[in-house]
């Protein structure tokens, strides 16, 4: 599923208006915002010459049993892959074109491959590209589930991970063993928001021929086009800012053209399918991500600036923010910021982090993030090579379409009960 289309035109004969449709070259040229409106949208995926016009959104295909016209045709079609219906489980003309519009949004793509969450996205990744015997450097501020899998699953299959400090930068090439096969980013961390220096690592990488795969599940590729700055491979978690609506789970891979076959290859082996219903909603999604991003950021640096002013606030840590040891790099490698940052408390203990959590009523308490409403949870780092000892506990807010002088009036109430 969703490897870039070869002629993204299809047929557009019998249709009642004849229209051109956009070249590989024209593709490339158009900025991010089109590509979300116009990803995915193939006109073989939108009309039937049969009827005479085509529909803005490509239908919901629901299918597990593809019919065939004759024995000659089940011979031709053989064991498809990507782009031709073969069984419900390949996936249908929906699940294809939302995994086309994510390869749109990455140049250099070869592909995309759906999963019925990012965890699922994540865990795949790592089984497709490691074997036993191979040595896995992750960073250290990685999404929990991850190095769950890392300690859990991937050790029982005879894969040593190390763990790594995110702002090793160069440093990362004294880790790099013979037998490391992937060095895996999260930039900023989900959690403490340090800023990698991606394409430092990548590049060190590609001269020792290591991969590099980032979760890129803050940014996007709207605000870091991770594969223009050398990724093999990028991971979102669509669950949160690409779906927008907080109503439906799944992830996604995004692969070079070295990489894609093998990432493939796994996915069908592993029997990973999503759901053409919940890719509808991520197509939908996807459609307002730029307006609703810049809406995400803008209101998540002004409560991030408010709280920095607080007198209960040890720290902001938000990369937009100037006072942010990574503000140098993600100003030189972002095109935005997210509405997802931390803080801590300061003098706080874990009761009064509770007490204050507690007397929100804005701020949902609630897991994940990226949705229309903001969300607020307590934040407890987990480290292995690096050490987190901050004596303030965190709490990790995630900033929603609100009026951000409602969240602010929301969270002067949460002071009041600290």
């Amino acid at each position: 599923m969703g490897r870039r289309p070869r002629d993204a035109q299809g047929d557009r004969r019998g249709l009642t208006r004849q229209v051109a449709g956009p070249t590989d070259k024209d593709k490339d040229e158009r900025r991010p915002a089109t590509k979300l409106v116009q990803g995915g949208r193939r006109p073989e995926w939108t009309g039937d010459p049969r009827l005479g016009g085509s529909v803005v959104n490509p239908p919901v295909w629901r299918a597990s049993t593809i019919l065939y016209d004759n024995m000659a045709d089940l011979a031709a079609r053989g064991h498809a892959t990507h782009d031709k219906l073969y069984y419900g489980r390949r996936g249908t003309p929906t699940v294809w074109a939302l995994a086309d519009a994510l390869t749109d949004m990455e140049p250099g793509a070869e592909g995309t491959l759906l999963y019925p969450s990012g965890v699922a996205a994540n865990s795949a990744a790592l089984l497709a590209l490691l074997a036993p015997g191979d040595h896995l450097l992750m960073v250290d501020s990685a999404y929990e589930p991850t190095r769950a899998f890392c300690d859990g699953l991937l050790a029982r299959y005879g894969v040593t991970t190390t763990y790594y400090d995110p702002l090793v930068g160069a440093g990362i090439a004294e880790l790099i063993t013979p037998q490391t096969r992937l060095i895996f980013l999260e930039s900023p961390g989900s959690l403490t928001f340090e800023v990698q220096d991606v394409p430092t690592i990548t590049r060190v990488a590609r001269e020792r021929g290591v991969l590099t795969m980032l979760d890129n599940t803050w940014a996007t590729p709207l605000l870091f086009p991770a594969l223009a700055h050398g990724v093999d491979v990028t991971m979102m978690s669509l669950t949160k800012y690409v779906g927008g609506h907080s109503d439906a789970m799944m992830g996604s891979l995004t692969a070079t053209k070295a990489v894609w076959p093998r990432l493939r290859s796994a996915a069908y082996q592993l029997g990973q399918a999503v759901s053409p219903d919940d890719c509808a909603l991520m197509l939908r999604g996807l459609r307002t991500l730029d307006v609703r991003m810049q809406r995400h950021g803008k209101n998540g640096l002004v409560v991030a600036d408010w709280l920095a002013a607080r007198p209960e606030v040890a720290r902001v840590l938000h990369p937009g923010r100037e006072d942010d040891p990574g503000h140098q790099i993600w100003s030189r490698d972002f095109g935005g910021t997210s509405g997802l940052f931390g803080f801590t408390l300061k003098g706080a203990d874990d009761a009064g982090r509770a007490r204050f959590i507690d007397a929100l009523s804005l701020f949902g308490i609630g897991f994940s993030w990226g949705g229309y409403e903001s969300l607020v949870v307590p934040g407890n780092p987990i480290r292995t090579a690096t050490a987190w000892n901050d004596p303030d506990p965190l709490v990790r807010l995630s900033i929603g379409l609100e009026d951000p002088a409602d969240l602010i009036a929301d969270l002067e109430r949460g002071f009041a009960a600290l």
